[in-house]
């Protein structure tokens, strides 16, 4: 007997195309933090998140039996995540200032803050995580999301994004600069203006949020 729960993405997206409502389940079931954490990250509002994975669920429902597989069902569905957060986020009157950036940009960003790294591995308090993601722009703050919690690839995100992978690259490294900034302005204030960022703070990790990967730091 098969065991819905255990199957992969790609028999389960098979069985419900071919109107398997149990598979259809177990997919939205397997797939709905991340999908609620990438519109909370990108929308920047727990409130804005709610109705926009509720309307990313839909999408996929509708938009399931047009999926080919020639992206990773997660790229799919993450590419309708973002897609539905801001458009939330703009429907209710967000729009956050948008900064152009280009190829150009990337020599530049290796003068970053040594310690942005660190200090985004090491933040363990998501509402002050959270604020400072809100506060990036929006272009920055959806490379970052995708990246960090959606772990998608590079390609993946510029094929989402519809932007090269250098736009991409740069992007990301700039958001994660923003970050550690505000972070570390954050940890300032906390503790009375006198001392630095701790240098070996753990990383925090959960469920929607996986751990750093090998190409370097990620958003707890």
């Amino acid at each position: 007997m098969t065991i819905i729960g255990t199957e992969d993405d790609a028999t389960l997206v098979a069985a419900a195309q071919a109107g398997d409502r149990s598979a259809l389940d177990a997919l939205l079931r397997r797939h709905y933090d991340r999908v609620h954490a990438i519109c909370r990250r990108v929308s920047g509002s727990s409130r804005d998140a709610d109705d926009a994975a509720q309307e990313a669920m839909i999408s996929i429902v509708r938009g399931l039996p047009r999926f080919d597989g020639r992206a990773a069902f997660t790229t799919w569905i993450y590419r309708i995540a973002t897609n539905a957060a801001l458009d939330e986020a703009r429907r209710r009157g967000r729009r956050p200032m948008l900064h152009a950036v280009t190829d150009e940009d990337g020599p530049a960003l290796e003068q970053a803050d040594p310690l942005s790294h660190r200090l985004v591995e090491g933040a363990g308090d998501r509402m002050a995580l959270d604020a400072a993601l809100a506060a990036l722009p929006e272009e920055f703050r959806t490379a970052v999301v995708l990246r960090d919690v959606g772990d998608l690839d590079y390609a993946e995100i510029a094929e989402t994004l519809g932007v090269p992978v250098g736009t991409v690259k740069s992007r990301i490294a700039r958001g994660r600069m923003l970050l550690a900034r505000a972070l570390r302005h954050d940890d300032t204030e906390g503790s009375g203006g006198n001392q630095t960022p701790p240098s070996g703070r753990p990383s925090a990790t959960s469920p929607d949020h996986p751990p750093p990967a090998e190409d370097g730091p990620r958003t707890p």
